[in-house]
This record gives structure tokens, sequence and C-alpha cells, in this order.
């Protein structure tokens, strides 16, 4: 098993792959048929090409990584495979049989199914309901839903998989987990042979990763194939047998990962080989380091800042032109923080400062006026409006200095959305494309210009690569870098401890609503950092040393 490697500091950082245990590899050489192959696929949108000549085969009971960039063409694929989409040209075969898909009940009928990053059920129905969606059985005269029926064969579901999870709870109550878990259910009750699974693990804590590889190394078990899509090389590495890269909507290479390293699948992906990873830190010069911004030079100080049930006496500053990261698992309230110092969150209370000014923020427009933005983790439901094109969502916050509907101001719009896009690497045909025809990692780039179009002297960026691929991180780093030079203040929320590593100045850990540690980018090590979030370390060490340079004092 292999295990990601990015340089931070000039050494060499091991990310610690989750371990999966229970993914047993098919054998090498297998002889098996394929269950799927396409062949020579291609797809095109308005006069675009989005997918050419692409093709690859996967086996039964075979783990197959679908690689590639955002834009690279992947969900072009998945929708063309799960019926969403039909070819232009080239041929599906299932069982060595040519087949196409005119809705996506005709493909899972055909046994195709995926379980998506972001998933699609009917959230005010059960989980059983959701499971047998389309195709609930009948009893009796007049024929009803046999309910029971539907119950019972939901519970064999999950204690098959292992899982336990109440087939009577409603979908809007379970955690993303589970709704996971719920999915790749209804693709056990389809018989289905190949099961897509597109970024399953982006919002999962590392105990449900691990159950996930678990579920996976059932379902390769019983034969089922899995196209597994992650931008995660751990992940990747962990629990594929095989890949396949798309670039720019084209077929590159496919082949055994036990035969290609990280290194060269990079490569393969964007065409070049990602050497900066963090230019933040890796072109910095000892110039650069002495001149780092003294702790009087505070922009932004926050003290004895609580919630009544998110998070209680956090306090910390953050200096003109650095970068300050927040680390933490999941739940350590760290996004809830956020929300709060952007006045999304009118219950928190406490001590605010800007530039020594102590100031009141109960709502986004008063932080927006006070020179702060917040890019926030879930982009589809809060950072952007996907049925408006780019230049009106790049523009959106600051529509009252550019006026409305006045071809000039049109005009003012599509350049300020060009200015932007041009810096952040922006893949579109054209600026009237509506949001939701791109990728995730460009949708993620119009979040950061529609925010950056205000001019902010603080942004908080949560998790601001999630889900993106690495030429498309690589691009938000250098523009992330690019402000800080400029004097931009950086509030930077990640889960991934090689970026948290390799761009913040120093880094906050969080467990359990309280700050746990700091510590200046020099010390920190990724053990030292687990172990903080953990809630292990010298925590009441540090929160005294931190209460001497501050000042503060627990709040009531």
């Amino acid at each position: 098993m292999s295990s990601s490697v990015l340089p931070v500091q000039g050494t060499m950082f091991h990310s610690p792959p989750v371990q999966a245990e229970a993914v047993v590899r098919v054998v090498a050489g297998q002889s098996a048929a394929p269950v799927l192959e396409l062949s020579g696929i291609g797809k095109r949108f308005q006069g675009i090409v989005a997918l050419r000549d692409v093709g690859f085969a996967v086996c039964p009971g075979e783990v197959m990584a679908l690689l590639g960039e955002n834009g690279a063409g992947k969900s072009t694929l998945v929708k063309i495979l799960t019926g969403i989409h039909q070819p232009d040209e080239g041929t599906i075969a299932l069982d060595g049989k040519p087949v196409s898909f005119a809705t996506p009940q005709a493909a899972m009928q055909a046994g195709i199914t995926a379980v998506h990053q972001e998933t699609v059920m009917f959230e005010e129905l059960t989980v059983a309901e959701n499971i047998c969606i389309g195709r609930q059985p009948l009893c009796g005269i007049p024929p009803r839903i046999d309910w029971r029926r539907i119950e019972a064969e939901a519970e064999q579901l999950f204690a098959r998989l292992e899982v336990d999870l109440p087939v009577r709870a409603r979908v809007k109550d379970l955690s993303v987990a589970q709704r996971h878990f719920v999915e790749i259910a209804r693709a056990l009750s389809q018989r289905a042979q190949v099961v897509i699974m597109d970024e399953p693990t982006a919002a999962l804590s590392q105990r449900e990763i691990r159950e996930l590889y678990r579920i996976i190394g059932q379902l390769r078990a019983a034969g089922t194939a899995v196209i597994f899509i992650s931008h995660k090389f751990d992940e990747i590495f962990a629990v594929a047998d095989r890949y396949t890269v798309l670039r720019d909507g084209r077929f590159i290479a496919a082949g055994a990962l036990a035969d290609i390293t990280e290194s060269q699948l990079v490569a393969l992906m964007v065409g070049r080989e990602v050497g900066q990873v963090f230019p933040r830190h890796l072109e910095q010069s000892n110039d650069r380091q002495a001149s780092m911004p003294e702790a009087n030079d505070a922009i932004l100080e926050v003290e004895n800042f609580c919630h009544p049930t998110e998070f209680h006496d956090v306090s910390f500053s953050l200096r003109r032109g650095e970068i300050i990261g927040f680390y933490g698992l999941v739940g350590a309230g760290r996004s809830e923080l956020m929300q709060a110092l952007f006045g999304l969150s009118p219950a928190a209370h406490g001590k605010v400062r800007i530039d020594g000014r102590t100031i009141s923020i109960q709502s986004p427009a008063q932080a927006i006026a006070h020179g702060i933005a917040y890019v926030p983790e879930d982009r589809q439901h809060q950072g952007v409006l996907l049925s408006l094109p780019i230049f009106q969502n790049i523009t959106l916050p600051i529509l009252s200095g550019i006026g409305f509907f006045l071809r000039r101001h049109r005009r003012r719009e599509i350049a300020i959305a060009r200015r932007l896009s041009e810096q952040l690497e922006l893949k579109a045909a054209h600026f009237h494309q509506h949001v939701a025809q791109l990728s995730g990692g460009n949708q993620q780039k119009v979040v950061l210009a529609k925010w950056l179009a205000t001019n902010p002297r603080v942004i908080i960026l949560d998790e601001p690569t999630k889900g993106i691929d690495i030429g498309s991180k690589a691009a938000v780093h250098r523009f992330i870098s690019d402000l800080v030079e400029q004097g931009l203040s950086v509030i930077l929320v990640s889960s991934e401890l090689p970026e948290v590593m390799g761009m913040a100045d120093r880094i906050i850990v969080m467990h359990q609503g309280t700050v746990q540690r700091v510590f200046d980018r020099d010390e920190a090590t990724p053990e030292l950092l687990v172990a903080a979030a953990s809630g292990s370390g010298h925590q009441h060490e540090d929160q005294d040393q931190d209460q001497d340079k501050t000042g503060a004092v627990p709040c009531h």
C-alpha cells in the first residue's frame, strides 16, 4: 500500500492513509471478462467537446480508479453511464452485449448505479422507502404497497453490510456517511453489477472512511465492479486495483496501480509534474521570513468567543499578511466558529476587534462592511447560485456598487469576472455559462472570485480545496500566496494535514469546541497535530500561555 507523499518545508510529509484491512485485492492477471466496457465514447455540448474517444473496461470484483483533474470529463462520463446523458458516439457493452440507457432508471435496471458526493434522495421519506423508491412491492386485493416487506428487505440489506441503521428513520435526520450507506444498500437491492463511487469520502470522518472501505471489500468479494473516483491518492492506492486517467476529455492511460507511483499519476493527470504543491513556503526566502508580521501587527483579534452549543472561550489574533490554519476532527467546531465570525450565528458572543477597534458582527452584511469575507465549505448550497451564470455569481456581493440592468454595468460585471477568472485559472466556455455546468474545482474558483470581488482585508477559507483535483489545488494555493503577499490576511480551515502544514504560518488545533493547542509552523508535526486534535497533548499548559499573551479569561 502506498501513502501520499508531499513536500513540506524541504522534507517529505507522509499523509497517513486510512488502513483498509477488509479490502481484498483482485488476483493479478485474472482472466475474467469485463462486466463493463466502453469504446470510443464522445460527447459534445453546444459545440464544446466534453469527451472524445474515451474507452476503458472494468471486471467483476475489481475496483478501478477513474482519475483526472476537474474538467477532465469524469462527471460527463458518469452521467453517460447512469443514463443522464447519451453519448454522441461510441459504444457501451455490459456483459459483452451493447447497451444504451435512455433514462437513469434504464441504467439502474441494467445494473449500473452511482453513489455521489452530494447524495440525491427524498429527505422526507424513510430509509426503507428511499431504498425501494420507484419499485415498491405490492400485496393484497386491491393491490397496495407492502410496507412490511419493504422494511424487512431493508433490514436484511443493512445486516448484510453489517451497518446498524434504523430503516424507519427519515433521510433528513441522517449523517452524510449514513446517506452513503443507504445509497449502497439501494444499489445492492437492485443487484447492481457496477457501482460508481464519486468522491464518496469527501465529507466523512476517518472512522466512517474505514467503514466505507470495509463495505467496498464486501462489494468486490460479491463480484461487484466498483468505479472509484477520488482526488485523494492515499484512498486510491488503498482500495483500487487499476487506474484510468482522463485529461481534457480524452483517454490518457490505464494500468495497474502496483506499477505506477503517485508522482507519475499526477503527471498523467495534469500533463506536467506539479513540483510546487505549496508555493507559499517552498518559494519563501530568508528575507520573507525576516519580514514576517509581528504580534502587535494584528488586524483581527478574537477574545473569549463563545456559542451556547458549538464552541467556547476561543481567543486568537490574525496579523496582516498572515495565514492562520485551523485544524481539527469532524465536530471540533471550526466551521461553526467561522460562520459566527461572519455573522451567521447571532447566538455567538465575545469580543471581536479590527485594527484594535471593537466591532459588532450580527449579519454577513456587517462582516463584509468590516472587510471580512467567508468562503463556505458547502459550495453548491452556500457558495454559489447554480442556476445563474458565472459573471453574475462573481459580482453578486458587490451589486450595490455596480448597479442593475444597464448595459455599461453589465460590461463592468464581465470585466470584473474576467479579471478574477484569469487570476484563478477558471476553465469555462464563456462567462454566461451557468455555474451548474462547471466542474467542482471550477465552481470553487467561482466562489473564491465572488468574495475576492469585495476586496476583503480578511478572508476565511473553509476547506477551500475540498473535492478538487491536484492541479486546481495548486492554482488555489498559488492564488492564496499571491493575495497574502499583497497584504491580505487568511484564515484557512482544512482537514488535510499537508495543506494546513504547507500553507499556514501558525496552526490552531480545535477539539470539541475549544482551542487545544497553537503551533508555530516550524514546530508543527503530523503526530503533534493529530494528538492535539484527538484531545491529548499539553492543553492546559498552552491555554495558560495563551491567556498570559492575550489577557483572555473564561467566558460566562
